[in-house]
């Protein structure tokens, strides 16, 4: 009687420190961001050989949050056409390649964007929309992220200056 009393407060105190305070941090999610031309959270490659740096970071139970952006994989999946409605290029390094830092090189020269309203004057304003765009998902320690979809406006386009999707902050 007296061993299952001890081996009853051994396990109490072993479930104790695993369950709260002994217990380890854990990878809860992963968040994918990019930085470069973008028209209401929408990102653009714009222009040959326009780039757009991605990152990545882990973020843990505790709140934690640890750039992992050299050390992700990517998934990219091919969603809708060009504009002109021919098929999106396959990724690989002769199209939108990502490097190992995160960074995505428009390579090919292509259009996933169309002007679908009248411009604004001074400065021109356009309202984009995707026809297709590479959708990028970071994959960290068996978690994928959310995904990011990336347009292509790296040749000319049907705005009434010739752009392919937004350009700079004004777009």
């Amino acid at each position: 009687m007296k061993q299952t009393k001890i081996l009853a407060a051994v396990v109490v105190a072993i479930s104790f420190l695993s369950s709260s305070c002994g217990s380890s941090d854990y990878l809860q999610s992963v968040q994918l961001t990019s930085n470069g031309a973008s028209a209401g959270g929408f990102f653009n490659l714009a222009g040959i050989d326009g780039t757009l740096q991605l990152e990545a970071n882990a973020v843990y139970h505790s709140g934690k949050t640890v750039p992992v952006t050299n050390e992700v994989t990517y998934t990219v999946t091919l969603v809708g056409t060009q504009a002109d409605g021919s098929p999106l290029l396959a990724y690989g390094p002769n199209s939108v390649p990502i490097d190992t830092t995160g960074l995505m090189t428009a390579i090919a020269s292509m259009c996933t964007w169309v002007d679908v309203g009248n411009p604004v004057p001074t400065p021109p304003k356009y309202n984009w929309e995707y026809t297709g765009y590479y959708q990028v998902v970071a994959n960290y320690r068996g978690m994928a992220s959310q995904p990011v979809a990336i347009g292509v406006g790296s040749q000319a386009g049907n705005a009434p200056d010739g752009t392919c999707g937004p350009q700079a902050s004004t777009n």
